[in-house]
């Protein structure tokens, strides 16, 4: 698995923040727009993207919608990702679209 997080003397990630209690999310991604049904919690400030397909991908309020247009995120790369806090809008969603092949988002909160 691609990662660009930090890594050990190994070769194995580590991590800078620890997973969320709750906090997992999955979206299965299709022809159409989809995004998480219940929304980030309003603490969290990064989350985790791993796509078992390519998708497209846009974070947003509660209505966001994905569309081709949209950032490109490859399939098979931990990903993570800030959503908000201090000064910057906070997203509580993500919509994904599958550029393909229907696939799944993982999406993991962190804390």
């Amino acid at each position: 698995m691609t990662t660009i997080m930090p890594q050990d003397i190994d070769g194995h990630p580590i991590p800078a923040v620890r997973l969320k209690e709750g906090g997992a999310h999955t979206i299965s991604t299709g022809a159409s727009s989809a995004r998480n049904i219940t929304a980030f919690d309003p603490e969290t400030r990064i989350v985790s993207l791993y796509a078992t397909e390519p998708v497209y991908i846009r974070f947003g309020a509660s209505g966001v919608d994905a569309t081709s247009s949209d950032h490109y995120f490859p399939a098979g790369t931990y990903y993570d990702v800030s959503i908000g806090g201090d000064k910057a809008t906070h997203y509580t969603h993500i919509a994904a679209l599958a550029v393909n092949t229907a696939g799944t988002l993982y999406i993991s909160e962190k804390e």
